[in-house]
């Protein structure tokens, strides 16, 4: 089965907003015509665009769907961004999607408030699973940079499981999120990508930046205060609330524990105040903030891949919400202007 829904450059190019006199990000990306394998192997890009219309892991845990809406509003506004000296777009390959039509389409059959129901979408979780860990483990063997955009905080366990499996060896892994993402193993859904990944082998440290300490179970916390070594994260109240670390040296920290490995870094938009998301936050970090992260992680770290999660803009209040794709465009930039930096 073709796990890539592909977008040709003829699509991106309706894509993108042009103007007379100024030159858009979207009509210098490469994209595929017809082979996506043989076109990106032999392409010069650095990195590769690719998101997941899916919010089938979000309904398995119980959440609000649509982390599917990401993807389309975050690409158009990257690609009406202006290419200059700023950015150079030649190094970007808009990728398309990974196929997940066909299990988007079984899933909506269940209900995530049924028990029974619960399990088929775990199931079908695990099969976006396969997928998307086939889709980036080419990817990084074709030795590009995947910037993955959207799906639940569940593709998490596909990016690092791909990773693992392209580079063979374990990786280390940062993640921005009010949740350590590290429930109990009773099925896939988007809690738990990273205690599967961890479980199965596939990371070697694993570092949570300003996690909200009252939005995470016991049983993960004594996972981590079990395995020092290995988990680490510092929390949203002991850097703003109690002020015990600054901004800075909090991310120093956190950055520090996964540094000389390559790295997966990955961002939840729940950890942003007020960004439409399966669990939405009043009190986090603000855009500014998320875009220090990226930047920083990317220049700073070995970067393998960046995920951004669980933006859902069909939440928003407002009718038309351009605001959250235009928040992911930023923060694409800012990732490729921070590995540029390195």
């Amino acid at each position: 089965m073709e796990t890539v829904k592909v977008y040709t450059k003829e699509f991106v190019s309706k894509l993108t907003r042009k103007r007379t006199g100024e030159l858009k990000v979207g009509e210098v990306v490469e994209a595929t015509t017809k082979n996506w394998k043989a076109e990106l192997e032999e392409s010069k890009a650095k990195f590769v665009i690719i998101g997941i219309p899916e919010d089938i892991g979000v309904r398995a845990n119980y959440g609000r769907a649509g982390t599917n809406t990401a993807f389309k509003p975050a690409l158009e506004s990257f690609l009406i961004q202006q290419n200059n000296h700023f950015l150079n777009a030649e190094s970007i390959f808009v990728l398309g999607e990974v196929f997940v039509d066909d299990i988007m389409e079984k899933a909506s059959e269940y209900d995530s408030k049924s028990k029974s129901d619960i399990t088929h979408l775990r199931s079908f979780v695990a099969q976006i699973d396969e997928r998307v860990t086939e889709v980036i483990k080419t990817i990084i063997q074709f030795k590009k940079t995947p910037i993955v955009i959207g799906g639940g905080h569940n593709n998490a366990y596909g990016n690092i499981s791909g990773a693992f499996h392209a580079l063979n060896k374990k990786i280390n892994v940062i993640n921005c999120d009010a949740h350590l993402d590290f429930r109990q193993l009773d099925g896939r859904h988007s809690g738990n990508g990273f205690s599967y990944a961890f479980k199965n082998g596939f990371i070697n440290k694993y570092s949570v930046f300003a996690m909200h300490e009252q939005y995470n179970s016991k049983v993960a916390l004594d996972q981590f205060k079990n395995n020092p070594s290995q988990l680490f994260f510092n929390t949203y109240e002991s850097i703003f609330v109690r002020e015990e670390l600054d901004f800075n040296a909090a991310l120093k920290q956190s950055i520090g524990f996964v540094k000389n490995e390559v790295c997966g870094v990955e961002l939840d938009l729940d950890a942003i105040t007020n960004v439409p998301s399966s669990a939405k936050t009043s009190s986090g970090i603000s855009p500014v903030q998320a875009r220090q992260y990226v930047f920083n992680c990317a220049k700073n770290l070995n970067a393998v891949y960046l995920h951004i999660a669980e933006g859902a803009p069909v939440l928003s209040h407002i009718k038309a919400d351009n605001k959250t794709g235009k928040l992911i465009a930023y923060l694409i930039t800012d990732f490729i202007k921070g590995v540029e930096a390195r």
